[in-house]
């Protein structure tokens, strides 16, 4: 090789180091870049900062695949959770994909350490996939169940409060001023910022009933939204709906106390009743069967 292709192969080589470099470092600055301010700017922070950063941006990509009947569901749901994390539909959607490849990799591992059929991979897959769907319908359970806590003090102290004299606004930002933090305060707080900015007692309250979308709830505010109609005393109707709540509750309590026997009954056949007979007759048999030997 002469001199002449030396050079023009060295030349070459360093054009080509450059471009890459160059390209690596538009790459870097439009891309990569951006993705770490994002996580410096996530609350979260950390590997958890960029994992919803990556979450995100999936879900971004994700917007223009989705189809009307998910979007519309997923957001009711997420409504109802009251919006874990900031959300939103296809920020779902990417939980699933991210979770779908994670479940089919467990599923493969599986299948090559323990010999396990492609199905079980399949089936890890579908888990996966769904999983996201889970957690969601958990978390709406989970914000329904702290409602349906808070309610009864909420009501009782807005009872009070109406019967001390204050109408239904100055009465629900006590309520708001002096009940238990959770996410019944969260939505009635937002209903007090409804009113304050022009709607009216009907409207905010029925767009808490399509928030929440929790029976007892709803039956407390359409009772409400009558007796506004009707012109019903307030705090007669509060008064009403407090005390049937209070009975619900105890009623709910009753039947949960009557069904934990039949629920204790399983681990008490499966878990506790074996061992007491290990212990009791455990020596009996040793001795029937080995007594001789000994």
């Amino acid at each position: 090789m002469d001199v002449l292709t030396q050079v023009l192969v060295g030349s070459s080589a360093l054009l080509f180091a450059g471009a890459v470099g160059f390209l690596g470092l538009g790459l870097y600055q439009q891309f990569f870049e951006r993705f770490l301010s994002e996580v410096r700017d996530e609350s979260a922070g950390g590997v958890k900062g960029a994992g919803s950063v990556a979450i995100r941006r999936l879900g971004a990509m994700n917007r223009r695949f989705m189809w009307p009947g998910y979007e519309s569901k997923a957001r009711r749901n997420l409504i109802k959770a009251g919006e874990p994390q900031g959300y939103k539909p296809e920020d779902i959607m990417a939980l699933q994909e991210v979770s779908a490849v994670a479940g089919l990799i467990m599923g493969l591992i599986l299948m090559n350490s323990l010999g396990f059929n492609l199905a079980w991979a399949l089936g890890f897959l579908l888990l996966g996939m769904y999983y996201p769907l889970i957690w969601l319908t958990d978390q709406v359970k989970k914000r329904h169940l702290l409602i349906s806590r808070a309610l009864p003090y909420s009501l009782d102290l807005l009872t009070l409060s109406v019967e001390a004299g204050l109408d239904f606004t100055a009465a629900l930002a006590k309520v708001v001023e002096k009940g238990k933090q959770g996410p019944l305060r969260e939505e009635l707080q937002l209903v007090l910022k409804q009113l304050k900015m022009g709607k009216t007692r009907e409207e905010a309250l029925k767009s808490m009933i399509v928030r929440v979308d929790l029976p007892p709830l709803t039956t407390f505010v359409t009772a409400l939204i009558q007796a506004d109609k009707m012109g019903t005393s307030l705090g007669k109707v509060l008064r009403i709906q407090s005390t049937q709540m209070r009975i619900d509750r105890t009623q709910r309590a009753e039947k949960l106390a009557g069904e934990a026997p039949v629920k204790m009954l399983f681990p008490l056949i499966a878990c506790i009743f074996p061992t007491v007979f290990m212990v009791l007759f455990g020596p009996i048999v040793f001795q029937f069967f080995f007594g001789d030997l000994i």
